[in-house]
């Protein structure tokens, strides 16, 4: 089954795109939160960021860096937010690795509930331990 993104990429469905490269295509979120919203998305449609190479994984993130600057040059916000989400439990809506570049304005009513714990040092280390790279 074939994704949105798919759909708009192949021409199926239009869009307005605003980069594009070997790998990685960039196009106007039809759902604007602010003007100038952004999606980055990959040609290849790996469903979360965990399932794309690494190659992929840095492309995308050099398109966002791009995009970013060009979408700050032309709409002058207050801030930028890059998301990037996996899955439905982090957010995920469209079963297609991507992220979103989008424009942020002090009262723009964009919000994200971040219930900060503190479990303190020791603990931090035996997370940390868990982690190998």
């Amino acid at each position: 089954m074939s994704t949105v993104f798919e759909k708009l990429l192949s021409g199926e469905w239009p869009c307005a795109k605003v980069y594009e490269d070997d790998r990685i295509f960039a196009f106007m979120d039809a759902g604007q939160v602010n003007d100038g919203h952004v999606i980055v998305a990959t040609k290849q449609p790996f469903e979360t960021l965990l399932d794309m190479d690494e190659d992929t994984a840095a492309a995308l993130m050099r398109a966002a860096w791009k995009i970013a600057r060009a979408v700050q040059a032309a709409f002058e916000p207050e801030g930028i937010t890059v998301l990037q989400a996996n899955r439905p439990a982090g957010w995920q809506t469209v079963p297609h690795a991507h992220l979103h570049v989008l424009p942020r304005y002090a009262g723009d009513g964009v919000d994200l509930t971040w219930p900060r714990k503190e479990p303190g040092l020791e603990r931090l280390h035996e997370l940390a331990a868990r982690i190998c790279v």
